[in-house]
Order: C-alpha cells, then sequence, then structure tokens
C-alpha cells in the first residue's frame, strides 16, 4: 500500500463521518455552544486547559464556565482531569478545523 493509497482511504472513511456523526453532534448545539467548541478545535488536539479555550473566544474561564458544563451535559467534551477539557469524540477537532469555517458560519 502506498502513502497515497492509505490518504485515499483516510478520506472515504472520515467524509461519512464529517457528513453524519460530527456534523449531526455539531449541528445539535447552540451559537454559542459551537464558538466553544471551535475555540477548542482550533488549540489542537487536546486535552486542553479550560482558561485557554477561555482565552481564545476573549472570555474568562469562570465565564464559560456554565458553558463548559452545558457541553459536558451535552456529551461533546469531558474533563480528563481537573481544569483540563478534551472532546469526547476522538477526530472532532479535526473535523471542525477541516470542514467549519472560522466565522462559524459552516
Amino acid at each position: 500500500m502506498s502513502a497515497a493509497d492509505a490518504e485515499r482511504a483516510t478520506a472515504r472513511a472520515v467524509a461519512p463521518l464529517d457528513a453524519g456523526f460530527f456534523r449531526v453532534r455539531y449541528d445539535r448545539c447552540t451559537p454559542r455552544q459551537r464558538d466553544h467548541l471551535r475555540a477548542m478545535a482550533r488549540l489542537g488536539p487536546g486535552p486542553h486547559r479550560s482558561g485557554d479555550i477561555a482565552g481564545v473566544p476573549g472570555r474568562g474561564a469562570p465565564a464559560v464556565a456554565p458553558l463548559r458544563n452545558q457541553l459536558v451535559a451535552r456529551g461533546m467534551i469531558y474533563g480528563p482531569a481537573q481544569g483540563d477539557t478534551a472532546f469526547t469524540a476522538p477526530m472532532f477537532d479535526a473535523f471542525l478545523n477541516r470542514t467549519v469555517p472560522p466565522d462559524g458560519a459552516g
């Protein structure tokens, strides 16, 4: 198998996840929740410190605690350690960076 074969196979495997599993999860979130998820994704693979995530949209960690709690309740993110936040679905950050424009229009 060549590198090109692996890239084609990856694209074929990821496309249905993007169109279904990941898209449905993202579309069920509110605009503010989507902003928070995009801020996490821009930081790269996690987990990330809650304060670092809050700093991307220009809000402090205490101000986004209720939003974080909402996303935890939705099953979108979790806290793997005190003060850390990560996506519950592997590759969700890559989906957001690949398919959702920075302005969130997608």
